[in-house]
């Protein structure tokens, strides 16, 4: 018994050199291996095997066929360029949600995309009691249904708490549509009256201003709806069929090489006067003098330190300039064109391309 133990505590000391002779000789045996991995990556391309012409070409035939492949096909099948989701990222305004009025007309201009704020106004239809008749969004359109039958939409829209036969026919409609600057929306609601039920979607009248009393009706309406967008921002949900409506941007710049040349504007003139008024003043274009009947403004566009030259200039007999720059306004068959002149005793760093396309950025 003695024998065998001592022979099983030697037997694992003995057996520490041979596992050491063989992890060595084996490491040693991979390096002399062929790596064989890329070998046919550099293989050259072999002769087709070639079938005699005596033999039975019909006991021939191939195991596995190759299909050959079009590559006009292929870019149909797996397209280079996948279609990007729209960017939700609005930090244009410094106000998410804003009525405006000009001439006569009020809309709520909202930072977002029209996608996102889609759902939302469809819900604000519905929840406010006017319902949902018809809806495009290809035109940016939702029509209620008739006011008339309905207690909460009379008293939502100021209308005599007894109904008559003969009153009008009453609805309401919303029209979204992208905003002149990039990644907002400006919404506008008004009250149709009609002699009959409507037969569909009553199309959409940018005309005539309305009264003073349907004006601040739908102010009214805009700030009930801009309340309901503000307590539902954290909304995810995304129309794709209103997607298409930011398609076209309103505003162009226009250039000849690297020169700026003119602001094009899908507006009308009155909107288009008032958007270049307010983005000459948050440029630090001061407006010298305007006039809107001639279509241009005489503005002092220029740096800080041309504006305070400092002690040196009272040594110069220079005359400095009334106004550094004429931005003229221009209604040209279906869009306003803005240009820009730099004053001849205007030498200094800014000139008319660099206010164009200032001008444009804060537009855009």
């Amino acid at each position: 018994m003695q024998f065998l133990a001592r022979a099983r505590s030697k037997t694992p000391q003995m057996s520490r050199p041979v596992a050491g002779i063989l992890l060595v000789t084996s490491l040693a045996g991979c390096s002399l291996l062929e790596d064989r991995s890329q070998r046919y990556v550099d293989a050259p391309e072999g002769q087709p095997i070639e079938i005699p012409e005596s033999a039975d070409q019909s006991r021939f035939s191939e195991i596995m066929p190759v299909r050959s492949i079009n590559t006009d096909d292929s870019r149909r099948m797996y397209p280079s360029s996948i279609p990007k989701p729209p960017d939700m990222t609005s930090e244009i305004l410094d106000q998410n949600y804003v009525i405006e009025e000009l001439d006569g007309r009020a809309w709520l201009l909202v930072n977002e995309v029209p996608g996102r704020l889609w759902p939302v106004v469809s819900a604000w239809m519905n929840q406010s009691g006017l319902g949902m008749a018809y809806d495009s969004p290809q035109l940016g359109v939702m029509q209620s249904e008739l006011a008339n039958f309905s207690k909460r939409s009379r008293e939502l829209l100021g209308l005599d708490n007894t109904p008559a036969a003969d009153e009008p026919r009453v609805l309401v409609q919303t029209r979204l549509a992208p905003g002149i600057r990039r990644k907002t929306t400006e919404i506008r609601v008004r009250t149709v009256e009609l002699a009959e039920n409507p037969e569909g979607l009553v199309s959409w009248d940018d005309g005539a201003a309305g009264s003073e009393s349907a004006l601040e009706r739908q102010k009214a309406l805009l700030g009930e709806l801009g309340e309901f967008l503000k307590a539902r921002e954290d909304n995810k949900s995304f129309s794709r069929a209103a997607s298409g409506m930011v398609a076209e941007p309103l505003v162009r710049l226009l250039s000849e090489g690297d020169v700026a040349t003119a602001v094009r504007v899908e507006l009308d003139y009155g909107r288009t006067w008032a958007e270049v008024n307010r983005s000459l003043t948050e440029i630090d274009a001061e407006v010298m003098d305007l006039n809107r009947s001639a279509g241009w403004f005489q503005v002092d566009f220029r740096t800080e330190d041309e504006r305070s030259p400092g002690w040196f200039s009272w040594f110069s007999s220079k005359d400095e300039p009334t106004h550094t720059h004429t931005v003229r306004v221009e209604q040209q068959d279906d869009a306003v064109f803005v240009t820009a002149e730099q004053q001849d005793n205007y030498t200094g760093e800014y000139s008319a391309s660099d206010l164009l396309t200032r001008l444009f950025e804060q537009l855009y």
